[in-house]
C-alpha cells in the first residue's frame, strides 16, 4: 500500500470541501445517494433550490477523486516498459497535447500520458475562475 499513497506517483490527496459550506452539503449529500444504492439517474438529479454549477462542479471533482483512486491503485502495473502506449485496445491510441511542451499530439507511454492527464485535470478543477471555492457558509 505505501506504493499506492506515494506521493511521487499519479496519486494525489482527495480535492475537500470547506465544512460548513454549501459545496459541503452538497457533497454530504451527493455521497448519500451514491451511497444507498439508489437509482443512479435519480442520484445525480439537482437538488431542488440547488445552484446548478455548485452540484456540477462537486460531481467533477468527486469523479475525479475516484479516478485517481482507481489509477492509484493499478499504477504499478502499467510501466513505461508495460505499457508503451496510452490505448484504448488495439484500435485507438491516445496522444497528449497541451499547446505548452507538447504542441502536437504526441505518443507517450501510458503512465506519462497519466501524469500529464492528471496534472492538467488537477490545474482545472483547481483553477478559480472554473471551479470557485469562495462560496457562501450554509445557514
Amino acid at each position: 500500500l505505501k506504493q499506492v499513497f506515494n506521493k511521487d506517483k499519479t496519486f494525489r490527496p482527495k480535492r475537500k470541501f470547506e465544512p460548513g459550506t454549501q459545496r459541503f452539503e452538497l457533497h454530504k449529500q451527493a455521497q448519500a445517494s451514491l451511497n444507498s444504492g439508489l437509482d443512479l439517474k435519480a442520484a445525480v438529479q439537482l437538488p431542488s433550490g440547488e445552484d446548478q454549477n455548485d452540484w456540477v462542479a462537486v460531481h467533477v471533482v468527486d469523479f475525479f477523486n475516484r479516478i485517481n483512486l482507481i489509477y492509484g491503485t493499478i499504477c504499478e502495473f502499467c510501466t513505461e516498459k508495460t505499457c508503451p502506449v496510452m490505448s484504448g485496445g488495439p484500435k485507438y491510441e491516445y496522444r497528449w497535447q497541451d499547446d505548452l511542451k507538447y504542441k502536437k499530439p504526441t505518443a507517450l507511454p501510458a503512465p506519462q500520458y497519466m501524469n500529464l492527464l492528471m496534472d492538467w485535470i488537477e490545474g482545472q478543477i483547481n483553477n478559480e475562475n472554473i471551479f470557485p471555492t469562495r462560496v457562501s457558509k450554509c445557514e
